[in-house]
C-alpha cells in the first residue's frame, strides 16, 4: 500500500519544512513494515509539496504512527498536511500496450 501526504507551505518556509520533513522520514523509515519514501514539489505549484511512502500493509503503517519518537518527529508535521485521503491500495497493474 502506499500514502501520499500534500502540504500547502510558502516558499519562504520551505527551508525549515524540508528539515522537518526529512526528520519525520527517517524515524518513519525504522518503524516495520516501511519499504520506501520519496519527497518531491509541484512542477506547477511551487508551495504544494508531497510525501509519498509505501508499506507491507495499512497495518503496518498504521502502527508506525505510535511510537513515542514518531509522535515526536513526525505526526505534529504531518498534521499540518492538506485534510484529504491519503492511504491507497495498489491497483494490479494495467498492462500496456
Amino acid at each position: 500500500m502506499f500514502v501520499v501526504i500534500r502540504f500547502r507551505v510558502g516558499e519562504e518556509a520551505q527551508p525549515e519544512f524540508v528539515a522537518r520533513l526529512q526528520t519525520a522520514v527517517e524515524v518513519l523509515s525504522r518503524q516495520k513494515g516501511f519499504v520506501a519514501a520519496r519527497t518531491g514539489r509541484n512542477a506547477d505549484d511551487p508551495e504544494l509539496l508531497a510525501l509519498s511512502m509505501e508499506w507491507e500493509n495499512i497495518g503496518s503503517y498504521r502502527r508506525a504512527l505510535s511510537p513515542y519518537e514518531v509522535k515526536l518527529a513526525a505526526v505534529p508535521l504531518l498534521s499540518e498536511a492538506i485534510d484529504e485521503p491519503t492511504a491507497y491500495d495498489s491497483l494490479d497493474p494495467v498492462p500496456l500496450p
